[in-house]
């Protein structure tokens, strides 16, 4: 998010003085990092959380357009930076990644048919594939059918325009190319505070990691793009529109195998529906992964807990959150959600043979000798106030704005970095109100559906998946 956001205020602005500041020893540690995600190209094509059925049975496909749509953005902008040449090759951070949906059961294959008639009709989602042929599933991904019981229902969907994305790799290449603009990236530098000064600029108060120096330094803008502690960080800085927030932090773990017969017979992201309780990011998945060139394959996520906001956090984050304008919202969170506490303690619980055990659904023929552990990223879910229910568990992003704009904030997960460019759009809109006539000239040119939606323009929406396909070196 930082990254973005960066890049587009130097394409903007390029007379403004940006500096970032990240504790850690490098960029892109936390969330971004390759390993802590699972690397979708969030554009709706398999995940069916953001479709979900009516309580009178009918499918509204308004959230996974939308969705889609903020990913045919960010598609555009880096395929406009790669022309530039601020990123590197295309194939160093995305490749093509055809996304599957895959069910069992009668219930969930009537609500993936269904789906797929609806889905079938936009623009967006040309292209999409339907099929409870075990044979064509079987081309499709072999893993899936092998060893798999006869009779058994099952369905599943296929977009070949998926992709799978090295965020670790595209957030180093955007704070590059953010140095080379003259761009200070400071690595071991942690903030410590936010105070509003009587002029309406912001003291940002830090201490190097390595050293203990302490420092300052003044903004009129701030951007706290601090993954799970952007939270503290906007407690800390007094404004009011965080009243009310808190953050439930969720880990998790991967399966991931290397085996050459595996990887070989599997090239795609393959969703299914999640456990009852689990949270919408915790949906299981096989995926094709292309990290530093190398192709693995990854299952999961399984949910894990620690009270750290982050990977390299602080075992006290869960408790030093809390807030008197917080702990309700959060206590009417815990009370009315008892089935994502059971979702996470029968996660705590398994195994390793136990995970395998969970991949078998999907991959029959799996073996517990060829899958190794891996940890993933913490995820924060956004927990805030709700004039009806007391408190809600939010899933997504959120950004968190002050009154006057000089200073936001980015809560929350998925579809998170995915949609990351139509996030920071927004964002510019809301601190920057008198300045966004002025950008829009150069937001077109990076952005050329800026302003306008695709899926209502089918011609508009062919010619841009076409030539950011071509941009960025896709198959489809």
């Amino acid at each position: 998010m930082s990254a973005t956001l960066g890049t587009l205020l130097s394409e903007l602005q390029p007379d403004w003085k940006i500096v970032v500041y990240e504790r850690l020893s490098d960029v892109g540690l936390e969330s971004s990092n390759a390993w802590n995600n699972a690397g979708t190209g969030h554009a709706a094509l398999c995940e069916l959380n953001y479709m979900p059925e009516g309580p009178d049975g009918q499918l509204d496909p308004a959230k996974a357009i939308s969705i889609n749509e903020q990913f045919q953005q960010s598609r555009q902008f880096w395929a406009s930076l790669v022309e530039k040449g601020v990123l590197d090759e295309p194939k160093t951070f995305i490749n093509s990644a055809p996304h599957m949906t895959f069910v069992r059961g009668e219930k969930d294959v009537a609500y993936l048919r269904k789906r797929y008639e609806v889905l079938k009709k936009e623009p967006l989602f040309e292209g999409i594939e339907y099929s409870e042929d075990s044979r064509v599933i079987n081309k499709w991904a072999p893993l899936l059918m092998q060893k798999r019981r006869k009779g058994e229902p099952f369905a599943a969907t296929r977009v070949p325009a998926g992709t799978d994305v090295d965020f670790g790799a595209l957030t180093h290449q955007l704070f590059d190319g953010l140095k080379e603009r003259g761009v200070q990236v400071v690595t071991n530098r942690e903030v410590r505070r936010l105070k509003k000064l009587s002029d309406g600029t912001w003291t940002v108060k830090w201490r190097d990691t390595i050293g203990r120096t302490p420092g300052y330094t003044n903004a009129r803008f701030v951007f706290v793009g601090a993954g799970g502690w952007a939270l503290k960080l906007l407690q800390r800085s007094g404004i009011p529109e965080i009243s009310g927030y808190g953050v439930f932090p969720i880990g998790g773990q991967w399966l991931k195998t290397t085996n050459p017969a595996l990887v070989s017979q599997h090239k795609a992201k393959v969703y299914s529906q999640a456990s009852v309780g689990a949270p919408p990011m915790s949906v299981p998945h096989l995926d094709t992964r292309v990290v530093d060139g190398e192709a693995s394959l990854l299952f999961g996520p399984f949910a894990t807990f620690s009270p750290k906001f982050l990977k390299n956090g602080k075992v006290t984050d869960i408790v030093a959150q809390v807030r008197p304008g917080n702990i309700a919202p959060m206590l009417k969170v815990a009370w009315d959600n008892p089935s994502l506490i059971r979702y996470l303690v029968g996660e705590l619980l398994k195994n390793h043979a136990k995970k395998v055990d969970s991949l078998r659904e999907f991959m029959p023929s799996a073996k517990d000798e060829d899958w190794e552990l891996l940890q993933a990223g913490q995820r924060a879910q956004v927990m805030k106030k709700d004039p009806k229910k007391g408190g809600v568990l939010q899933f997504g992003t959120e950004v968190v704005t002050s009154q006057d704009g000089t200073i936001a904030g980015l809560l929350g997960a998925s579809p998170g970095a995915s949609t990351a460019v139509s996030i920071m759009l927004g964002l510019l809109k809301s601190c920057f109100p008198d300045r966004i006539a002025d950008w829009e000239p150069t937001l077109k040119e990076l952005i050329p559906s800026y302003g306008e939606t695709l899926n209502p323009r089918p011609e508009a929406a062919e010619e841009t998946l076409t030539e950011t396909a071509e941009a960025l070196a896709l198959t489809a």
